[in-house]
Parts: structure tokens; sequence; C-alpha cells
């Protein structure tokens, strides 16, 4: 189990840490009069970091892409398949890149609480949008795995391919998590985006996912190129079972 203790990332960055400040130490008790009006001034902060985030989301939209030339295999719940087929028939495809070395016997911990975060995929795909785990251990342990914890994700075993080097999930000190965004048109694969380390740590939600994706929400309000087709608010959205 020694080995299996290197997936902590916390060991390859450092974290901020705060300072000693003894007035943090206790708290902060005011009048329900001064606590709405604090409140009120540090939600026009968080206002500001929505329309923050939501134009650096218009700009991931538009970042350059580069072509997947090279050919690679998997292994999944039914054999052998290619990079293309884990996008399920959907356009975008969003691969979590789950730390799991084939000498391990069970996943990151980090990892796996990502994973406990995923949600049902009927909403993701409504945006034409598949989300998938690739690690590098062998299928047989990665379904073991996956029985284990209960999850549902599709998971796909790279032992016998390089696609965990090529993209950066596995370097020379070992295995990384991270996110990887692909998208395809007319068979051809595109990879657009890849996030890291604290990259992922607000990920999690429908949102947060599809605003990887060069698609984005698809709706009316976002700034997206002009390829994107979208739909109003709220409009699209169901009961999981209600989907289409």
């Amino acid at each position: 189990m020694a080995d299996e203790k290197e997936c902590c990332e916390s060991k390859r960055y450092s974290l901020p840490r705060s300072s000693n400040n003894k007035k943090s130490n206790s708290f902060n008790i005011v009048s329900r009069e001064e606590w709405q009006k604090e409140h009120e001034q540090f939600r026009e902060k968080e206002k500001a970091m929505t329309r923050a985030y939501d134009e650096l989301h218009a700009e991931r939209r538009r970042l350059p892409m580069v072509e997947v030339l090279k050919d690679y295999s998997f292994y999944g719940p039914n054999g052998k398949v290619g990079l293309e087929d884990l996008f399920a028939g959907y356009s975008q495809l969003i691969v979590y890149h789950f730390m799991f070395d084939p000498k391990w016997e069970e996943g990151c911990d980090g990892c796996s609480m990502m994973v406990d975060h995923m949600g049902h995929p009927a909403h993701l795909n409504a945006r034409d949008t598949q989300l998938v785990l690739i690690s590098r251990a062998p299928y047989d342990k990665l379904d073991a795995f996956k029985r284990r914890m209960g999850w549902s994700t599709p998971w796909y075993s790279s032992f016998e391919s390089q696609f965990n080097e090529d993209f950066g999930a596995t370097k020379e000190f070992g295995e990384q998590h991270g996110y990887s965004v692909f998208l395809k048109k007319d068979h051809q694969i595109y990879h657009t985006y890849s996030t890291w380390n604290r990259g992922v740590e607000y990920l999690g939600s429908n949102w947060s996912y599809l605003d990887l994706t060069p698609y984005g929400r698809q709706e009316l309000w976002e700034d997206s190129p002009s390829y994107v087709k979208k739909t109003e608010p709220y409009t699209w959205w169901r009961h999981h079972d209600k989907y289409e």
C-alpha cells in the first residue's frame, strides 16, 4: 500500500496557508441589521466573480484546439474500443484522468471523492456531452473497484496505449489527476482543453462540466462561437428519466 499513498496530490504542489491572525480565533457576532449589510456588500463581490467566470468560460470556448491524429485503444465492459467509441454518439467528451497505477490494488482516494460528486449522465448527454473515467490500471481492477464503490460513470483502461503519457496523466513522478475535453466533428477528434491539480476542485456540477467544453451550456445568454447552437435557459431541463 505504500505506493498508493503517492496518489495524494498535495505532495506535489503547495496549498496556501492561512495567517495566524488572532482575530480569526473568535466569532464575529453582530446584529441582524449589521449581518444583512455586510452580506449584501459581500454578495456584490460574489456577483463580480460570477461575471468574471462567465468571461473566462467564454474565452475558453474560443481557445485553439488540436486534432488527435494517433489511434488509441482502451478496454471497457465491451472489450477493446477506440477513442471515438468513448463519445457514445455525442459530440463532446469529458475525460476524468483517474489516478490508478497498474500496481495499485485500489484507486486514489481523492479521485474517488471526485467521482462520488458525479451526477446522473442524462443532463450532460442532453447537451451532447459524455463524461468518462480513464485510468492506466487493467480493466479488471477498474471494474472491481467500480463495483465496490457503486459507481455508474463509464470507466476505461488505457493500459495498453500511450494515452495517459500523451495527455499528461502519467508523468515521471507517477499518476496525475485532471480533466481533458475532446470534440468530435465528422469523425475527426480534437483536444480542446485540459486542467490539473487545483483546477479540478470546483468541478462536479453539470454546469461546471459544461463550462469546460467548446459548446458550453448552449444557452442564449452565453458568449459563444457562432457555430454553437443555443436555446433559452431553463427550457431544456428535464427530470433525468424524461429526456427524449
